[in-house]
Parts: structure tokens; C-alpha cells; sequence
């Protein structure tokens, strides 16, 4: 197996291209669809540096959920190999046969060699095994800031519209998503406010701006945050009933982790389901709002799935 290792330049969260080796005449007309597969080389720049990958590659395994829903909606599913081990939600049921190769924070590395893809395609799970799968084959880390999530969403579909040569298709989606945020933040009452909750393991966390979560609802849609001092870490901070019922929020908006990652355990609306919650304005009124652990959690920002994820927002605020 030809093993390539990436040129690690100063990590950039911008993702460019440069093409190799698939120059016409002066005068050629471009092709009205994709190359063919394996059609010359193509240079990435992503979060750990650069891989020079196959263009429109044939083959590549995916440890990054959210790239995967981005290649469902480019109609890309043929070229996935290999992905991660996981409870994959319905959105994701056509990739239930397609061979696991490990964990995300855990790749089986010869597992993937010996599906010898063309490419490695990774996020933050799997940002620590970089090194390692780049041996495997070209790895691009397409890991996102959750402060910015739909920055983050645009770099890594624009990447993958670069490499898949769809990159129009790619720019048409985002175009029809952006519309729909707007839409939905018009959707948003100025009087209102919410308070993001993860369960797990019968424990809370919350999350505020910036955070996980956080940066779509709060700062893309923006849906005023009830609490505004919250640690903006990965899993939230691990709050009280006390607490969510002296920040009184008008709106909950909860994710059940233990039902996203098929885990048995307490379910969101039992763990919530107790008088200090009861008595939050958003418990009296009906306003919580259970989203999809899959879109939510697991996936995270792909082209279907964050599609999704407005949708559902504005639908509990409107």
C-alpha cells in the first residue's frame, strides 16, 4: 500500500485546494458533471495540515458523522467504504452494512488498511489519531468550533465539494440552508428565552453561547440564552434542578445522550420530571423541546442534519 504522509503546515480552520495533474487545453469546455473517479490529484488543506488526495476519490472511510450526512446529501453514499461503530440513527440506516472500522476514538487501523481507501475523512473524535491514520492513507481532519458552527459546516462541505467535484452542488445547499436560517431567526420572539439541557446518567449540564448546542441556537438563531455564564466546555456544565429552576427559563431545549449513543439509562423527560423543574415557566407551558440526539449529538453539523436542527428550533419558538 502506498503510504502518504501529509506536509502538516500551520493548522488552518479555512479549508482550500489546489489541482493537480488535471490541467485541458486552452479552449476546452469543462465538464457538465464530476470528473471521473480517481481523476488526477487534488491538495487539501484542513485542521492538521495539508493531504494530497486522490480527486474524487472512489473510496474513503469516514470516522465523522456529520461528513457522512454531507455526502448523503451530495449523493455520495457509493464512495463510503468504511465508517465508525455506532447506533446509527435513521437518517444514516442505508450505511448499516457498510464494514466498522473501530470507534471514531478508536480506528481499528488495519481494519482500514485493509479496505485501502483513497482517503481518510475525520473530525474531533478522532483529531488524536491523526497521526496515525495519516500513515493509513491521505487523512483529512475536518473537526468544527462550536462557536461556530455554521462557519465550521460551510469550510468542511466546501472541502468535501472540492474533492468529490460537486463543489457547485455543495454551494446550492448551502444557499438553501442560509435561506432557512434566516427565516428561522425571524421566527425568534424578542420576549423569550431558553436554556439548553444534555442528560446522562440520570446527571444535567447546560449549555449557553458559544457552547456546544449553544452556538446554533443562541448565537445563529438567535434565541436569547436564559443563562449566560455557563462553561462553554464539550459536555457542558453539570448543573442542578436548583439551578434550573432559579434560572426560570421560558423555553428548555433537551438532549437525551444516553438515547443518542444507544445507551440504557433514564430517559430525558423522567430525569427532568420533578418540582423544581415543574415550576420553570417552560414546564408550565408546554415549551420543551426534546431534540434528536442523532442530528444533535452524534452527527452534529451536516448538510442534512443541521437542516434538521433549524427546523427544529423554530418550530419551538414559533
Amino acid at each position: 500500500m502506498n503510504r502518504l504522509l501529509a506536509r502538516v503546515a500551520v493548522p488552518a480552520v479555512a479549508a482550500s485546494v489546489a489541482l493537480v495533474g488535471c490541467s485541458a487545453p486552452a479552449g476546452t469546455p469543462a465538464p457538465a458533471n464530476a470528473a471521473p473517479a480517481g481523476s488526477g490529484t487534488v491538495t487539501i488543506t484542513h485542521k492538521q495540515g495539508t493531504a494530497e488526495v486522490t480527486k474524487n476519490p472512489a473510496k474513503v472511510v469516514v470516522l465523522d458523522f456529520a461528513s457522512l450526512d454531507t455526502l448523503d446529501a451530495l449523493d455520495l453514499e457509493d464512495r463510503v467504504i468504511g465508517t465508525a461503530e455506532a447506533t446509527l440513527p435513521s437518517s444514516l440506516d442505508e450505511y448499516a452494512d457498510v464494514e466498522r472500522v473501530g470507534t471514531a476514538q478508536e480506528p481499528d487501523l488495519e481494519a482500514i488498511a485493509r479496505l485501502a481507501p483513497d482517503a481518510i475523512i475525520i473530525s474531533g473524535r478522532s483529531a488524536a489519531k491523526f497521526a496515525e491514520l495519516n500513515q493509513v492513507a491521505p487523512t483529512i481532519d475536518l473537526s468544527s468550533d462550536n462557536a461556530k458552527p455554521i462557519e465550521s459546516l460551510t469550510t468542511g462541505a466546501q472541502t468535501l465539494g472540492d474533492l468529490f467535484d460537486v463543489r457547485p452542488k455543495v454551494d446550492e445547499e448551502l444557499a438553501e440552508l442560509n435561506a432557512k436560517i434566516e427565516d428561522a431567526k425571524k421566527s425568534v420572539p424578542a420576549d423569550t428565552n431558553a436554556l439548553i439541557l444534555l442528560t446522562s446518567g440520570g446527571k444535567v449540564s447546560a449549555f449557553g453561547p458559544g457552547a456546544r448546542f449553544g452556538g446554533l441556537i443562541h448565537d445563529v438563531l438567535g434565541v436569547p440564552a436564559a443563562a449566560t455564564d455557563l462553561e462553554a466546555s464539550q459536555h457542558g456544565q453539570a448543573v442542578s434542578f436548583e439551578f434550573i429552576a432559579e434560572t426560570n427559563p421560558e423555553t428548555l431545549f433537551v438532549v437525551d445522550r444516553d438515547a443518542a449513543i444507544g445507551q440504557q439509562g433514564q430517559a430525558a423527560e423522567q430525569v427532568l420530571d420533578n418540582p423544581l423543574v415543574a415550576r420553570t415557566p417552560a414546564w408550565t407551558n408546554d415549551k420543551v423541546t426534546y431534540l434528536d440526539g442523532a442530528d444533535w449529538y452524534l452527527i452534529g453539523f451536516g448538510l442534512d442534519s443541521t437542516e434538521r436542527m433549524v427546523e427544529a428550533v423554530k418550530d419551538a419558538v414559533s
